[in-house]
């Protein structure tokens, strides 16, 4: 069983800023993490590794510094690592980034699946792994909360949908999106980290891939980010003291849109 895991570095969350007149994100200073819904995928991925042999690889694409969230990737357990990089990848929205990715599935060859998070907590738009479906022309089972059965043939998931649940059925290859209801992730090892700090890294550009120009970054982007802003923030709260019993009779008057006498 061969998996490959695309993961994505993101900006830690917690600490973004807006820059309010040019409606961009400062990302100057902000500390770079593996993106948390990834882990799942990576978690999943591993676990039948571990109980149907096999391999498997961590992706990304993004500049070199990106190489430091594969090297999480294996010092938690995975086999092989892949650095898509390139400065004619700069600017790609989510479908020039899955293209990419997929190219480089295709270039590794047997490929059984293929793993993501659910979606990236800097854009949150979940497209990335149902695009690398369309680019591959794979079936995909997206927001899959439970793996009920995998072998080298088909696949059985539990898709978690507003509502309910989906049981589906696909032939293998595919691509799966994996929420963090399917797994605890596991902590790096000793072991990982040692392997971590000495694994060689390949980096694959555009040429390699052979990804035409237009394919590609910008130019191979049909949707542009315009603006960022930062809701507005209203608060228009009442604080009252008193009573318990009067604060009681507040609160029900003021749920029922009736006034206190």
């Amino acid at each position: 069983m061969r998996i490959v895991v695309a993961v994505k570095q993101v900006p830690d969350t917690a600490e973004v800023r807006i820059d309010e007149e040019r409606g961009t994100l400062v990302r100057e200073g902000v500390p770079s993490i593996l993106n948390p819904f990834d882990e799942y995928a990576l978690e999943e991925a591993m676990r039948w590794r571990d109980e149907l042999g096999g391999t498997v690889t961590v992706m990304t694409m993004g500049p070199p510094q990106a190489e430091a969230v594969l090297r999480e990737a294996v010092s938690m357990g995975a086999d092989e690592a892949i650095l898509l990089s390139d400065r004619a990848f700069a600017g790609a929205d989510t479908w020039a980034t899955s293209h990419t990715l997929a190219k480089a599935v295709e270039k590794m060859g047997d490929i059984d699946i293929v793993m993501t998070g659910k979606q990236a907590i800097d854009g949150d738009t979940a497209q990335t792994g149902p695009s690398i479906a369309a680019s591959l022309d794979w079936p995909q089972i997206t927001f899959v909360g439970f793996v009920r059965e995998l072998n080298q043939e088909s696949i059985v998931a539990e898709r978690y949908v507003e509502g309910g649940c989906e049981v589906i059925r696909a032939s293998l290859p595919v691509v799966i999106t994996v929420l963090k209801d399917a797994n605890t992730p596991r902590l790096p090892s000793l072991r990982g980290k040692m392997k971590s700090r000495k694994i060689e890294i390949p980096v694959w550009g555009r040429e390699y891939l052979a990804l035409p120009e237009h394919e590609v970054g910008l130019d191979g982007s049909p949707t542009r980010v315009v603006k960022i802003t930062t809701p507005e923030i209203i608060s228009n709260g009442e604080i009252h003291h008193g009573e318990p019993e009067k604060l009681a009779a507040l609160l029900v008057d003021s749920l029922l849109g009736t006034e206190v006498h």
